[in-house]
């Protein structure tokens, strides 16, 4: 199959790669194919539905490198979910009784797509192989080729999804300034709540990272700017239960020593014990579109901090939440390097003959690859016992 029209979309939340790899397909294209025709399809699947699409102009071409240079998407993103109808009815996405498939793949057909690659996770994906499945069924045939984006880095089986290095980073500078704000009272409880809903692996880095800046500083003790009231006191991650009786009175213990309380916790961290408790006493708990409990709704942060201030007697308690700052942020040296990689891989496969989603593969010695459709999920768990996480908590004095 010859290539002639090539389509790229961003889909679901921004992660600091979007930009980077929509750039990197338009120079690798422009490197290898100058001929293929590129579109870019507006505010993701949804732009697809309703026909929205831009041509990538020779202009476009000439200066996509500096897309490296920004966060969020020069094309926009939304959260569509192709199989809820009901909901793209709602949302006037697509007519009352049609198939959001049929109209998705018939869009792609009018324009004469040949190849779709998409940045996004692990819905965004699958979805795409939904519809590149449905096409072939009808007799024509479309590669898809995606790119893995999250900042939760939980696709499986990929070792390192785009974007999460740097939101890391950005959550540990993010922490660096709200954490002085455990001088603006006495007994001062932060809670620094960080995206991740099944996964922990963002919170664990971005507390590692913010560590190791912390270690670079100087400081007057004597004065009572103490490193330990800008150091981390906890850790809290989805796949640990937390408990709130030995880790009060930690806590509490800490809280008398030095007079405040820094926190770390990922947004899904005791989200399930909060769900339980909100349908066990008659409260509906709000869903999305993909069955996900809306975790603005539930407040996992207010909840954690409510419930250890009382323990802890702090005077006053604060949530800080990072995660819009963190993934809004142009990609940094070691996003930039792994972006680069996988944008050269994915149109080398598309001007070949593969289909699937480019990654680190990490049921395969982590070899960058093209992974099946069918072996990608979401919801990869990040494992509390590796070295570097075992021996932050350690040095925290905090026990799983």
């Amino acid at each position: 199959m010859s290539v002639r029209t090539v389509a790229v979309l961003t889909a679901g939340g921004l992660a600091p790669c979007l930009s980077s790899a929509v750039g990197g397909l338009i120079e690798r294209y422009t490197r290898l194919a100058p001929d293929v025709r590129i579109i870019g399809y507006l505010d993701g699947y949804a732009g697809l539905l309703t026909g929205r699409s831009i041509e990538v102009t020779q202009e476009v071409r000439a200066q996509a490198g500096r897309l490296h240079d920004f966060g969020g998407s020069p094309l926009g993103n939304s959260r569509v979910k192709l199989t809820n109808a009901a909901d793209l009815e709602r949302r006037g996405l697509v007519e009352p009784g049609a198939d959001p498939l049929r109209v998705a793949a018939e869009q792609l057909v009018a324009d004469g797509v040949d190849v779709l690659h998409t940045i996004g996770g692990d819905d965004t994906s699958t979805t795409a192989a939904d519809l590149a499945a449905h096409l072939a069924e009808h007799g024509h045939h479309m590669r898809v080729v995606g790119l893995p984006k999250t900042i939760d880095n939980d696709i499986v089986p990929i070792r390192q999804s785009l974007g999460a290095w740097t939101a890391a980073e950005q959550g540990a500078l993010f922490a660096r300034n709200i954490i002085a704000e455990h001088s603006s009272n006495p007994r001062m409880l932060i809670v620094h709540e960080v995206m991740g809903r099944h996964s922990g692996w963002l919170t664990a880095e971005t507390a590692r990272r913010y560590r190791s800046d912390l270690a670079t500083r100087s400081f007057v003790p004597g004065l009572g700017n103490d490193p330990r009231r800008w150091d981390v006191h906890a850790v809290y991650v989805p796949e640990v239960d937390i408990d709130l009786e030995g880790e009060g009175g930690r806590l509490g213990a800490i809280m008398d020593e030095i007079g405040c309380v820094n926190v770390f916790v990922a947004e899904g961290a005791g989200v399930d014990d909060i769900v339980a408790s909100l349908e066990a006493s008659g409260h509906e708990v709000p869903r999305d579109a993909f069955g996900h409990v809306q975790l603005d709704q539930v407040n996992p942060g207010e909840y954690l901090a409510s419930t250890f201030a009382e323990r802890i007697g702090a005077e006053k308690s604060k949530v800080w939440k990072s995660g819009y700052f963190a993934r809004s942020a142009a990609p940094n040296a070691e996003d930039l390097a792994l972006i680069g990689r996988c944008a050269d891989l994915a149109v080398s496969a598309a001007l070949g003959t593969g289909s699937g989603v480019v990654g680190q593969d990490a049921e395969r010695g982590d070899e960058l690859r093209l992974i099946e459709f069918d072996r990608i999920a979401g919801g990869r768990a990040f494992d509390p016992t590796v070295d570097w996480f075992a021996d932050l908590l350690k040095d925290i004095g905090q026990t799983r």
